[in-house]
């Protein structure tokens, strides 16, 4: 999201130059969706992608649709979302030619709409994988209800949803629970949370805490917070949107960190303001 207009506005060099860096480190899937930057900046994706020489094969695509989002490719009257067959068929040929590649290894609803016909979703979904222009499906910010209206006869493999120290309501609200129990996958967008973001609350709490336990795993705040999020038992992907490689390779050192329990529950406990029942 943050590669193109919505962001660091990279050069189509830059994003290839980038690209490389980040497979090199092992990490090799790729978070969009149609309506970053305006809806260009899965193009400008493609074209550097391309530019990489990396194999397609050896990274995976995400893409999402479902947000109708005003701008200057589309000057709608309203932001809202559309899921009808056309629309959802239409997002992903166009990510797919953006992109410039045949298939997209998971597409995600992007946000629930009330006007979400379950069984015109269904079928579109099923079309999709039977042609193989995807080959996985899942949602994004849906809670367990609006999961359900789609379990009946097609299976989510993930859901993208905000989860983070600074924001961890869906760890008590059933909402991770119930991935888990339906062998649903999570992803979290912005997984660093507001820590880096306005102070507030939470964050003068976190603060002292963080430097404490920096100093005992000999490790930054960001690091500190991809661990929390990676040690909940429902092994969460957290969706990284830093363009650095610099960060991300410190990201990755963030998995090698194996906190102990009363200091995962102290964290707990300062974002939240108090103590667990």
């Amino acid at each position: 999201m943050t590669w193109g207009q919505w962001g660091k506005n990279l050069s189509t060099n830059d994003m290839a130059t980038r690209i490389e860096a980040i497979v090199g480190l092992g990490i090799n899937s790729f978070d969009h969706a149609d309506i970053y930057g305006g809806y260009t900046t899965e193009a400008e994706f493609g074209s550097a992608f391309l530019a990489s020489g990396i194999p397609r094969e050896s990274v995976q695509f995400i893409s999402k649709c479902g947000i109708q989002y005003p701008s200057d490719a589309r000057p709608l009257a309203v932001k809202h979302y559309d899921y009808s067959s056309d629309h959802i068929i239409q997002s992903v040929d166009n990510s797919l030619r953006h992109l410039q590649t045949d298939y997209l290894d998971l597409l995600l609803l992007h946000r629930p709409s009330p006007l979400l016909e379950p069984e015109e979703v269904t079928k579109t979904i099923q079309k999709l994988l039977n042609e193989g222009k995807i080959l996985d499906f899942g949602v994004s910010n849906f809670d367990p209800a609006q999961m359900g209206l789609l379990q009946r006869e097609l299976r989510i493999s993930w859901n993208q949803i905000q989860c983070a120290l600074t924001h961890p309501e869906s760890m008590s609200n059933g909402l991770i629970d119930h991935c888990q129990s339906q062998g649903i996958g999570v992803m979290a967008w912005n997984p660093l949370g507001s820590y880096f973001k306005e102070p507030d609350r939470s964050k003068e709490r976190l603060l002292p805490l963080l430097e404490e336990l920096g100093l005992k795993y000999d490790s930054d705040a960001d690091q500190l917070l991809l661990a929390w999020l990676l040690q909940h038992p429902a092994k969460i992907h957290p969706v990284v949107g830093t363009t650095e490689p610099d960060r991300l390779k410190k990201a990755l050192e963030a998995t090698a960190i194996q906190m102990d329990i009363q200091d995962w529950f102290r964290l707990y406990e300062a974002s939240r303001g108090h103590r667990v029942a």
